[in-house]
């Protein structure tokens, strides 16, 4: 049999790795300053680039595009090669990958942190780093592709499943969510509106978690755990089993995010419905993995990447177990908009994919700077920090969330509800938010003894950056050998494989989003609904550039404690204008829904609102939300005006033919109104400054729907 001699590409796997050491430093400071920011508002620092709603994107990105993201490449290529007995496809790719994959953190932490985002979560990068990130996924595709194509082994091992799930999901996903339209250099709006563009996004938020942070870490975890314990994979026939069923799955899940909100219910029940049927091929996963420890429970004993292992399949099981328990409506009432949500993720990420890239890391790096860990003592009191930490920081959040939800609900014995002011809730859990923090720095803490034990070790070694070893040459046929099952066949045939693959991912999305998309009675019209006008959509965009969002949702629920607190519950036909759609995820504040119902118990004044945004500690020395002063010095670009006009007609907002030719004077005219008023209570202040807009906004919003009560 031919031999044939080649090379391992070492550098890149280690310019990876050393990315992630300084990305998750990085991450996890910023998610220690939003911490802060909750528990105490002057970590806002009174500065416009560092408030929670600008600094919580970049801390959400930071952990998963930079820190996760740069340790999922490390690990893909260096098991990519071995499994495959071949280089990297090109080096030119290689080098263009990991490039231009910094870069996009650089631009995402630039342009979050200064107020341009799309607003839809985990997918907050505007327009021109969207095209940047299809190109860089599209070489990482082509450059582990072509590794498989030029294989020396006859069958892709099952790691080799899940990176190409991860590859053609992440692509299909980003580029559906990601179509929007640009009125500036760096500002969009997305093609999709209200209802339709929360089932896109949904449907991208739930599955970047499956395929960015799911997939490709159960194809790390099929390489590592074996690797580290020197034992084969439990059972092959599990994993051919786990790998189709979650990849089918996942892709339906998406609507369990929007239960009791304005979608329809068809939409809401294909959600929790896959929800629940995950647990089995989620689980399946877990068993597999920890069953591949059998008789090596010593070496778990005294190998701190094996302890971070487990309790990362540990995590992943807890995760995949509470994430359907969450879909169910009964449950998604209490969990949704509260600190539940924060918590699951939290175990999910510092769990799940912390514990595997400690893990990962752990036996990695001394392999390939052949030298011994500088310090398996330090590696095993992180591991026990780092747990503690979980521990301390997600078990205050689900106290937390309990706790705000029986408030939320609560009613005195004559029927009005016992606490009707939102922040009542919120200063009730001000004691779990400072425990969070503990764990937060406690899980640093344990991150820093990883940062100096990987940097030590890579400092007493010597890294061969062209590693040579050697193969025999593939010899395969076409035909299908005696006995040999459909499923070994495919795994000799990676094109095929790769068509199956996509035909299973895209099944679930289509059903959900083309008839969200193209059947009209899906989202039947409100005649009084209508469209911002141009003082209204320049707030609108200065809401969404601060990351209001993510403290205010704008969706009420049809639950009873929540109607009584806000008014009307949200219908559907609301928000057809609305690019892009502002339900929320967290209430962090009261929800904005109906703040604009002149009547309403959320109805509240120009100057209110006002005094609100420049010194917020007097309208309430409670409150933990920041002072925003700069939008009351901020002044509105007017030239944008029009451009914006333009664009929503192009996606089909009926203004008026030729209306940006007069939206610049219906803005100064509606601004004057709010001028006027404000004078009245002693503020005079310029129509063209940001806070005139939002004030606008905000009494847009419910206007055009009446309380029930009210209608005739």
């Amino acid at each position: 049999m031919e031999v044939q001699q080649f090379n391992y590409d070492n550098k890149t796997v280690k310019y990876f790795i050393l990315a992630t050491l300084i990305w998750g430093a990085v991450a996890l400071i910023v998610g220690l300053l939003i911490a802060l920011q909750l528990a105490f508002p002057s970590f806002n620092l009174g500065i416009e680039y560092t408030t929670f709603g600008r600094t919580r994107p970049l801390h959400t990105n930071a952990v998963i595009f930079a820190f996760i993201g740069n340790a999922m490449f490390a690990g893909i290529y260096y098991s990519l090669q071995r499994v495959l007995k071949a280089r990297l496809f090109n080096d030119v790719l290689s080098k263009i990958h990991f490039w231009g994959w910094q870069l996009i953190i650089v631009l995402a932490a630039l342009t979050l942190l200064t107020g341009y985002t799309s607003g839809k979560e985990y997918a907050e990068l505007e327009w021109p780093i969207d095209l940047l990130i299809a190109v860089i996924w599209v070489t990482f595709g082509w450059n582990m592709i072509g590794t498989i194509l030029k294989r020396r082994i006859k069958h892709i091992y099952a790691s080799v499943w899940w990176y190409l799930a991860t590859f053609l999901g992440v692509a299909v996903l980003h580029i559906v969510n990601s179509i929007e339209i640009p009125f500036s250099l760096l500002k969009s709006y997305p093609v999709y509106a209200g209802a339709q563009d929360a089932v896109v996004q949904w449907w991208y938020g739930h599955n970047a978690v499956a395929f960015f942070l799911t997939t490709p870490w159960l194809g790390l975890m099929y390489y590592f755990l074996p690797k580290a314990s020197n034992r084969p994979i439990y059972s092959y026939q599990l994993s051919i089993v786990h790998f189709w069923t979650l990849i089918f799955l996942y892709m339906w899940s998406g609507p369990h995010h929007l239960l009791y909100q304005a979608l329809p219910d068809w939409v809401q029940a294909l959600g929790v419905t896959f929800s629940i049927m995950l647990i089995a091929p989620s689980w399946g996963g877990m068993i597999n993995g920890l069953l591949t420890l059998r008789g090596a429970w010593d070496k778990v004993r005294d190998n701190a990447e094996l302890k971070f292992m487990v309790v990362a399949l540990t995590a992943y099981g807890m995760a995949t177990f509470e994430g359907p328990m969450m879909a169910l409506k009964s449950v998604n009432a209490i969990s949704h908009f509260t600190d539940w949500t924060i918590a699951h993720t939290h175990i999910a990420g510092m769990g799940w994919n912390g514990g595997l890239i400690f893990g990962m890391l752990y036996w990695l790096v001394p392999k390939l700077f052949r030298t011994p860990l500088y310090s398996k003592k330090l590696a095993n009191t992180h591991f026990w920090i780092a747990t503690l930490g979980i521990l301390l920081f997600a078990i205050p959040l689900y106290w937390a969330a309990i706790t705000q939800w029986l408030m939320l609900r609560e009613y005195t014995p004559n029927g009005l509800l016992a606490y009707p002011n939102f922040l009542e809730t919120t200063t009730q859990i001000m004691p779990m938010y400072h425990a969070r923090i503990l764990g937060g720095l406690l899980f640093f803490a344990g991150f820093l003894m990883f940062f100096y034990n990987i940097v030590k070790t890579i400092q007493a070694g010597s890294l061969v950056d062209d590693e040579a070893t050697e193969a025999p040459v593939l010899i395969d046929s076409s035909a299908r050998k005696y006995g040999e099952s459909f499923h070994r066949l495919i795994e000799r045939k990676g094109v095929i494989f790769a068509v199956l693959v996509f035909i299973a991912l895209a099944i679930g999305g289509a059903v959900e989003i083309i008839p969200m998309l193209k059947i009209e009675s899906n989202i039947p019209r409100i005649a009084s609904v209508t469209p911002y006008t141009p003082l209204e959509l320049a707030g609108r965009d200065i809401y969404v550039s601060n990351g209001c969002y993510n403290c205010h949702s704008q969706q009420v629920r049809p639950l009873r404690w929540e109607t009584d607190r806000y008014g009307e519950y949200s219908k559907i036909g609301e928000f057809v204008y609305d690019h892009p759609f502002q339900w929320g995820s967290r209430r962090t504040g009261p929800d904005l829904a109906r703040a604009g119902y002149v009547g309403s118990s959320t109805y509240k004044t120009a100057i209110w609102h006002y005094n609100h945004f420049t010194k917020p500690k007097e309208i309430n020395p409670q409150t933990i939300m920041p002072a925003y002063p700069w939008l009351a010095k901020n002044t509105v670009d007017l030239g944008q005006i029009p451009v914006k006009i333009r664009v929503m007609q192009t996606l089909g907002v009926p203004y008026p033919r030729d209306y940006d030719q007069k939206a610049v004077a219906d803005y100064r005219a509606q601004a004057q109104q709010i001028v006027a008023e404000l004078k009245t209570s002693g503020v005079e202040i310029a129509a063209d400054k940001e806070v005139i807009a939002m004030i606008a906004y905000l009494h847009k919003l419910g206007r055009d729907i009446s309380p029930a009560s009210q209608k005739k």
